[in-house]
C-alpha cells in the first residue's frame, strides 16, 4: 500500500531543490546570467521551483528537473519593471495591453489609472483593479490622486479627497498615492491635499510625485511633504537636482528629445544612483506594437552612451526597490521567477520571457492569448452630450455684435504663453485672425450645464479642418481644434456617437477616426487593428496641421488642456491660468461700431 505524501510547501520545496535532493521544476542551462548587484555577467544555471528561483549554480551542477531549457547564449535578465504608466494611453484593455509587453519583456507595471478615475471615480480604479486579474502581466495599481488634476480650474467625472484616498489605500493591489500633480495645492496646504497626503503617509505606501517646474525652496518643500518619486523631468539639470534632492528618478521614454542630455549627465555622475528607475508614462498603441514600450527605452537610454547593464539594472533591481518588493528585480535564490532571456546585449531581442517560472513567450511572440477577467463589465456610455450644431463653434463675445475686441489667446504648445490680439466681430461672431485657429472644451461628464468654451490659439498654425478628442489629460472632457464650424461639428459629433475616441474632419466630411467606446478612451479593437486606426489617423492629421517637434506634435492634442502646468491653458471652465490658479476673462477690451 501506498502512502499519500503531501507537496513540500514551495519554500520547502526549493530549498531541497537548491540542495540537490530534489529535481527542480524548470532548469534553465548555459546561460549567462547579468548579476543586477555587482554589474557581472556570470556563467550560470537557474534552478526554479514554482514561481519562485531555487538556485542560481554553476553551470552543470544540477541535471534533473521536469523541464530542461537550454539557453545557450542567451543573456538572463529579471524582469522588466515600469514604474509609472497610464494603461489608458495605449487605449488598449489591460489583457491586449499585457499580450504585448509581456512579449517585450516587461512583467510588472505600476499603473495610475487617473485617466479612468477622472472619468469614472473610484469605480474607475476598480475597474482598473478587477480587469488586470489573471493576467501575465503583474499589474500594481496606484491611488489616483489628480481627481482632478487642477481643482477649481477644471471639472472631471468626479473628485477625490482623503476619504477616496483612504478607500483605494485599504486595497491590497494598491501600493501608493499615484503621481501628485497639484503642486500648488501641496506647496501652500491647501485642505484637500492635506487630506490626501496624510491618507498616503498612514498607509505606509508609496507617494509618486510630478514636480514639473519644481526648484529650490519649492522642490524642497514639495518633497518635505512626503512625495518620493518624479518623472516630470524637464533637462538634464532638472533630473540632477531632482536626484540630488532625494526623489527616485523616472526616467521616460515619452520624451525622448530629453534623453540625450539626461544620459550625458548620468554619465558624468561619480556613480550610478540605485534610485534611477525607468517608465513609459504614456505610449499610442502603434509606437508600443512597432518600437515597444519600456524596452524600446532601455534599448534608447544604450544609444545615448549609458552600459547596457546599468540600464537593464534601472529597470529591475533599482525598480524593485522603488516599489518595495524585495521578491522582485533580482536573478537569485528567493525572487520571483520573472525572466528574460536575450540574444545578446547588443540588439536586446527576447528569445523568451518567463513569468512566475512558467515561459509565456518565445521570439517577442506570447504563447497564449490574455482572456479578460470574467464578470468584468466595460464602462460604456460617458459621452454624456447631445448632438452640436455648427453655431456651437462659432466665437461670440457677450454684448457685441459689430466692432473690435482685444483678447488674451494662448500662444505655443506644450509651453504656453499669453499673448494678446484684436479681432473683428461681425453679425455677433468672432473673425480668426490669419494664423490663429480656435481650441474648443466642453465638459462631458454631466455634472455642470457643459457651455462650450472657446480660446483662440497662436502658434499652431491656420488648421486645414478639426481635430477632436475625448482623451484628453486629465479631465478628459471633449475638446476640438480647428477653424471651420463646419468641420468642427463633424468631428464633435463623431465622438458623441461613438462613445469617444479620436476624429479628423476636412471640408466638411469625416477625414479619419478611432473609437474609444470604453470611457471615451479605450478600443475595444484587437490591438493590431487599433495600431494600425491609430497610425492611420496620426498620419492623415498631417494633412490638417503642420506639426514641428518637438512640442508642436500631433501627441500634444492629448495634453494641450493640462491646466495644472504653467501658462494658459483652455478647460470646460473656460480659460485658465495655470501659475496664478484663476480663470481669466479672455476679453480685455471692446470698441462696438
Amino acid at each position: 500500500m501506498t502512502e499519500n505524501i503531501a507537496p513540500l510547501p514551495l519554500r520547502q520545496r526549493a530549498v531541497q531543490a537548491a540542495l540537490g535532493k530534489i529535481p527542480f521544476d524548470r532548469l534553465l542551462i548555459n546561460a549567462n546570467v547579468i548579476d543586477m548587484v555587482t554589474g557581472e555577467i556570470r556563467e550560470a544555471d537557474v534552478g526554479i521551483i514554482g514561481n519562485m528561483i531555487a538556485s542560481v549554480h554553476p553551470r552543470g551542477k544540477f541535471s534533473q528537473a521536469e523541464n530542461v531549457d537550454d539557453l545557450t547564449g542567451r543573456y538572463l535578465s529579471p524582469g522588466l519593471i515600469d514604474t509609472h504608466v497610464h494603461i489608458e494611453s495605449s487605449h488598449l484593455s489591460p489583457e491586449k495591453y499585457a499580450g504585448i509587453v509581456v512579449a517585450q519583456g516587461t512583467t510588472t507595471v505600476f499603473w495610475d489609472p487617473h485617466e479612468l478615475a477622472n472619468v469614472l471615480g473610484v469605480a474607475g480604479v476598480q475597474y482598473a483593479v478587477e480587469s488586470s486579474r489573471n493576467l501575465p502581466l503583474r499589474v500594481i495599481c496606484a491611488a489616483p490622486s489628480s481627481v482632478p488634476s487642477t481643482p477649481g480650474l477644471e471639472m472631471s467625472g468626479a473628485d477625490f479627497h482623503g476619504q477616496e484616498m483612504q478607500t483605494m489605500l485599504s486595497w491590497p493591489e494598491v501600493a501608493g498615492v499615484a503621481e501628485v500633480m497639484d503642486m500648488h495645492g501641496v506647496i501652500n496646504g491647501s485642505g484637500r491635499m492635506l487630506e490626501i497626503l496624510e491618507a498616503g503617509l498612514n498607509s505606509g505606501k508609496l507617494i509618486e510625485g510630478h514636480a514639473r517646474g519644481l526648484k529650490d525652496e519649492q522642490l524642497q518643500a514639495y518633497l518635505a511633504a512626503g512625495v518620493t518619486s518624479d518623472h516630470e523631468l524637464t533637462s538634464a539639470q532638472d533630473a540632477l537636482e531632482k536626484l540630488r534632492a532625494g526623489l527616485t528618478l523616472q526616467i521616460r521614454g515619452s520624451h525622448p528629445y530629453l534623453l540625450p542630455e539626461i544620459a550625458a549627465a548620468l554619465l558624468a555622475l561619480p556613480h550610478l544612483s540605485s534610485q534611477i528607475t525607468l517608465c513609459t508614462d504614456d505610449v499610442t498603441p502603434d509606437h508600443l506594437l512597432e518600437k515597444g514600450g519600456l524596452i524600446a527605452l532601455v534599448k534608447l537610454l544604450i544609444s545615448h552612451g549609458l552600459r547596457a547593464e546599468d540600464v537593464l539594472r534601472m529597470a529591475t533591481f533599482n525598480a524593485a526597490i522603488r516599489m518595495q518588493r524585495s521578491d522582485l528585480g533580482l536573478i537569485a535564490p528567493g525572487r520571483t521567477a520573472d525572466i528574460i532571456a536575450f540574444d545578446s546585449l547588443e540588439n536586446l531581442h527576447p528569445h523568451a520571457v518567463y513569468v512566475a517560472g512558467n515561459c509565456v513567450a518565445k521570439e517577442s511572440k506570447l504563447l497564449f492569448t490574455p482572456a479578460a477577467a470574467s464578470g468584468v463589465t466595460p464602462p460604456l456610455d460617458t459621452m454624456r452630450l447631445s448632438a452640436l450644431i455648427p453655431d456651437d463653434f462659432c466665437m461670440k463675445i457677450a454684448g457685441l455684435t459689430n466692432g473690435k475686441a482685444r483678447l488674451r489667446n494662448i500662444k505655443g504648445a506644450r509651453f504656453t504663453q499669453w499673448s494678446e490680439v484684436t479681432v473683428d466681430v461681425k453679425d455677433g461672431v468672432v473673425q480668426l485672425p490669419e494664423g490663429f485657429s480656435l481650441i474648443w472644451v466642453q465638459h462631458r461628464h454631466g455634472r455642470h450645464d457643459a457651455t462650450p468654451k472657446m480660446a483662440l490659439l497662436e502658434g499652431w498654425g491656420e488648421l486645414r479642418g478639426a481635430i477632436a478628442t475625448s482623451y484628453s489629460h486629465d479631465s478628459h472632457n471633449l475638446v476640438v481644434l480647428g477653424r471651420s464650424p463646419a468641420d468642427m461639428v463633424v468631428a464633435a459629433n463623431q465622438l458623441i456617437s461613438s462613445g469617444g475616441g479620436m476624429a479628423l474632419s476636412q471640408n466638411g466630411t469625416l477625414l479619419a477616426k478611432v473609437d474609444m467606446p470604453i470611457a471615451g478612451m479605450l478600443s475595444e479593437l484587437p490591438a493590431e487593428q487599433l495600431a494600425e486606426q491609430f497610425k492611420n489617423l496620426r498620419e492623415l492629421s498631417a494633412q490638417i496641421a503642420d506639426w514641428e517637434p518637438p512640442y508642436r506634435v500631433f501627441k500634444a492634442i492629448e495634453g494641450t488642456c493640462l491646466a495644472c502646468n504653467a501658462g494658459p491653458h483652455l478647460t470646460d471652465l473656460g480659460l485658465t491660468d495655470g501659475g496664478l490658479r484663476e480663470i481669466v476673462d479672455p476679453v480685455l477690451e471692446i470698441w462696438p461700431e
